[in-house]
């Protein structure tokens, strides 16, 4: 790579939350949405998303340079493919996840990390004075968008994570911090005998997406969760420190019978420095957990040191689909 070529690079790392904020200023007002019927001009646009017309169009042709918009032929303003991926409720959606982690509170945590880095503190709870998870329960709109945002990368992966689960024998399957059970209702599709519990508090669960097959138990996992035949844990583990995670894996070993089960699902940082470069995400999402929670992304080690710990001993692991993400099996040790 040629020294100018390097400097566009870095260069592009250092302006990377200009776009960032485009994106998300787009999901927040609504744009995507109000755009999702047709193309309309400026004027409407403005009305139907409550912006400044003059400010409005700034914005408008910064998304077509980053072909999220285009302008057409008539001077009015349609999505793009990409574009397309803002929108609420489509397959594929990342409109709530760009609301949640370029807005006001991840934001502003990111804008602490030398401070996080420096001290091994959170971010978060130094920025809006709360623990992330008891700030987002707080306010309604904000849960909201988390849940979803949540639910939006789980639909994209739940298929090669039921796929990549062997359940053989299992008659009831518990998802332990499950939010609005997306990732549990993929289970029961592709397991019609199976019985499912959605575990997860009041917030967390939000309204369900599942019903049929399913008991809704609303709880703390740090202090029980309900008793099932096998148990998948996802993201949740990477939200918290070591001790916190032992004690929720602790608890699940608890409930747990001595034929049962753990699907941890979580990705898993490489060990080999020369591969990180294919785990930038993953790299991000680490330093994200850091700013917001106190959690982390860890190796396969560290997981199984956590697993032991529990009183639980990893058996496998298991790419589920491409997804990105891993199953590390567990049983009781």
């Amino acid at each position: 790579m040629t020294a100018a070529a390097e400097r566009e690079r870095v260069a592009g790392l250092v302006f990377g939350f200009f776009p960032a904020q485009v994106v998300q200023t787009l999901a927040r007002l609504g744009v995507p949405d109000a755009l999702g019927d047709g193309a309309l001009a400026l004027d409407a646009l403005a009305t139907r998303t409550g912006a400044h017309p003059g400010a409005l169009l700034r914005l408008l042709r910064a998304a077509i340079g980053l072909d999220l918009v285009d302008r057409t032929a008539e001077g009015t303003y349609a999505l793009t493919p990409g574009g397309q991926l803002l929108r609420t409720g489509l397959p594929g959606s990342i409109g709530n996840l760009a609301q949640l982690f370029c807005g006001d509170a991840v934001w502003r945590a990111w804008g602490e990390l030398e401070w996080s880095v420096r001290t091994g503190d959170v971010a978060f709870e130094k920025v809006t004075g709360r623990p992330a998870f008891a700030y987002m329960a707080d306010d309604p709109h904000l849960n909201a968008i988390f849940t979803e945002a949540m639910a939006e990368g789980t639909r994209m992966a739940a298929p090669g994570i039921a796929a990549a689960c062997d359940l053989t024998g299992v008659t009831t399957l518990a998802d332990i911090g499950g939010g609005n059970g997306t990732l549990l209702a993929a289970f029961l599709d592709a397991h019609p005998h199976l019985q499912g519990i959605l575990f997860d508090s009041p917030s967390g669960v939000g309204d369900p997406v599942v019903t049929e097959r399913c008991t809704v138990v609303t709880g703390d996992f740090f202090t029980a969760v309900p008793a099932a035949d096998a148990y998948v844990v996802k993201s949740v583990i990477h939200d918290w420190d070591d001790e916190r995670s032992v004690a929720i894996l602790s608890r699940v070993r608890e409930a747990m019978p001595a034929h049962g089960v753990l699907l941890l699902v979580e990705p898993i940082l490489r060990e080999d420095p020369q591969v990180l470069g294919d785990q930038r995400m993953l790299l991000m999402s680490d330093l994200n957990m850091l700013v917001c929670t106190g959690g982390r992304e860890r190796t396969e080690a560290e997981f199984a040191d956590l697993l032991t710990a529990a009183g639980l001993r990893l058996t496998d692991v298991t790419p589920a689909g491409g997804s990105g993400y891993s199953v590390l099996r567990a049983v009781p040790g």
